[in-house]
This record gives C-alpha cells, sequence and structure tokens, in this order.
C-alpha cells in the first residue's frame, strides 16, 4: 500500500513537471522590472554587481527579514541546547592529526576568504550571506579538528547583536538621508568599480556577513557542547 502510494506520488509529480516544461519557452528579453534595474542601477546604486544592488537596496526589507529569520533560528537552537551546554565540559576528545592539521592550515585562510568574500560582494558575485556562510564553515572545521575548544558565547553574541543593531540604523539612515529604506546613497556612490564604491552597499553587506557567521557559528557551537555533554 505504501509503495503504491509513493508511485502514485511521483507519477503525480512527473506529470506536473512535465506539463510545466513542456509548454516553457526561454525569455529573450528582459522583463520590465529587470531591464529597469539593469538600466538603472549604475547610475541609481553604482554597484558593479547588479544582483547585490537589488538584493541590499530595491529589496533591502526582504534582505532584513531572511536576516532575522536566521536570528530566530539561532536565538530558538540556542535555547534549546541551553541546559546541556551548561553542564562541565572536562573530558577530552581526540580527532585525528590530519584533521587538526588541516584546519591550521585552512580556518585562517577560509575567514579572511569570508571576509574578502562580503568586502567584495557589490563587485564580484557573493555577499554577506556567502561571505557569512565561509566563516561559519571556518568554525566548524575548527570544532571538527578539536572538539574541546569553546567558541565565546559572549564574543558572537556581540558581533551578532552589534552587527544587527548597525545595520538596521543604517537603514533607518536610508529612510532620513537618501530615499528610503537601507537606501545606499547615505554615502557617495563613488566611481563605478573600484572597492570604494556603491555608496554605503559594502558596510552594509559587512554587517549581514558578520551576522550570519557569528550566527551560523554560534549555532555550531551549541550543537558541538551538546555532542560533548551527552557523552559524559
Amino acid at each position: 500500500m505504501r509503495n503504491s502510494f509513493l508511485i502514485i506520488l511521483i507519477a503525480a509529480f512527473a506529470w506536473f513537471m512535465y506539463d510545466i516544461f513542456s509548454e516553457y519557452q526561454t525569455q529573450e528579453q528582459l522583463n520590465k522590472t529587470a531591464a529597469y534595474y539593469n538600466s538603472n542601477e549604475p547610475s541609481e546604486a553604482g554597484a558593479a554587481n547588479v544582483v547585490t544592488a537589488i538584493v541590499v537596496t530595491y529589496r533591502g526589507l526582504d534582505t532584513l527579514g531572511e536576516v532575522t529569520v536566521l536570528f530566530l533560528a539561532t536565538l530558538i537552537i540556542g535555547f534549546i541546547l541551553k541546559n546541556k551546554a551548561e553542564k562541565i565540559i572536562d573530558s577530552k576528545y581526540k580527532t585525528s592529526e590530519i584533521l587538526e592539521t588541516g584546519a591550521k592550515v585552512l580556518v585562517p585562510g577560509s575567514l579572511i576568504l569570508g571576509v574578502y568574500i562580503f568586502i567584495n560582494g557589490h563587485l564580484t558575485p557573493g555577499g554577506g550571506f556567502q561571505g557569512g556562510a565561509v566563516i561559519g564553515s571556518a568554525i566548524v572545521l575548527l570544532l571538527l579538528a578539536d572538539p574541546n575548544k569553546i567558541v565565546s558565547h559572549k564574543l558572537m553574541n556581540f558581533i551578532e547583536s552589534t552587527s544587527g543593531f548597525f545595520y538596521v540604523v543604517i537603514g533607518i539612515l536610508g529612510l532620513i538621508i537618501a530615499g528610503g529604506f537601507l537606501d545606499n546613497r547615505i554615502f557617495p556612490l563613488g566611481k563605478l568599480g573600484s572597492l570604494i564604491s556603491a555608496g554605503a552597499i559594502p558596510l552594509i553587506y559587512s554587517f549581514i556577513g558578520l551576522k550570519v557567521g557569528a550566527e551560523i557559528s554560534g549555532i555550531v557551537n551549541n550543537i558541538n557542547e551538546t555532542e560533548l555533554t551527552d557523552k559524559l
């Protein structure tokens, strides 16, 4: 009975997808909204990466919602794991020497790469979320190499809360000084394609990158502490 239901479900999904793709036609021209962004973004936002300008400025409120969802997920996970993480961890768990050596080589470079990605998000593909994810991955590797290492909760909370606060401050300044929430024209747009350009976008993405990196690191650290206490 169960297998029959799965077969029917897969067949229905296949029919649904076939119906969509059989009538699919490739758009040879940008729609009205996309054409506006593509034509006017360099003069309005001054970012070489059009996608970045759309994410950070034109749809900045959506980005604020995404960051808020990640913050709530971090908060809930930390609350659930809090009691277990409060236990004293005095046992030592060793991993392979290869993993420890790899972490020593890769973690510093990964942290630098994460910062590079969100600082240059207005120039090249990447940005705050991608750079934050790279930083979080570096912390994952660090804890895999040394599960006994405890990342400072106070430091992660400080970075996360401070970044989020200034992100909202920049958004409000956009409302007051420029044309809307997270309007990057609170600072001069500069020369298109240069590092110091696109107004406040590099600063906005830096705050997003730090916030996302701290939140992912906090989640991983909470899970790591809980795993250690479960083994005691």
